[in-house]
């Protein structure tokens, strides 16, 4: 199995599924961690020049070309399962549901440890931090 984690250090957890630059990916085998890699992501970074804004009462995420954005943040984890974040839009959400990447927004800040909760089962996902 292989987990994404998004990040801006390696180190914790990026609150912001589009603003983070990089994931962090775990692999996972027999309940343990095997390895990790960083990869570099698309995000609010690379689209700054498409990017729209969410009228008022609008979940963030549905504009026009959200999903071609949402396509490219996922290719980098198409070989994984398990997606986690500090929070993210609910058009990122489900257009990961979409590609199979179960996503999970949490409150815990350590990658390491959010990653050893999930395996554990004991990582709960937050829906209210969507937005």
């Amino acid at each position: 199995m292989n987990i994404a984690v998004v990040t801006e250090d390696e180190v914790t957890i990026s609150q912001h599924f589009g603003r983070a630059p990089y994931y962090m990916v775990y692999t996972v085998e027999n309940g343990k961690i095997t390895g990790k890699e960083r990869r570099d992501k698309a995000g609010h970074h690379t689209f700054a020049a498409h990017h729209s804004e969410t009228a008022p009462g609008e979940r963030h995420g549905y504009d026009s070309g959200a999903q071609t954005r949402h396509a490219a943040m996922a290719g980098a984890i198409s070989d994984c399962q398990v997606l986690i974040s500090g929070g993210m839009g609910w058009g990122a959400f489900e257009s990961m549901k979409s590609y199979n990447i179960e996503a999970l927004v949490t409150d815990e800040n350590n990658m390491d440890e959010a990653v050893d909760r999930y395996i554990k089962g004991d990582l709960p996902n937050l829906m209210e931090r969507l937005h």
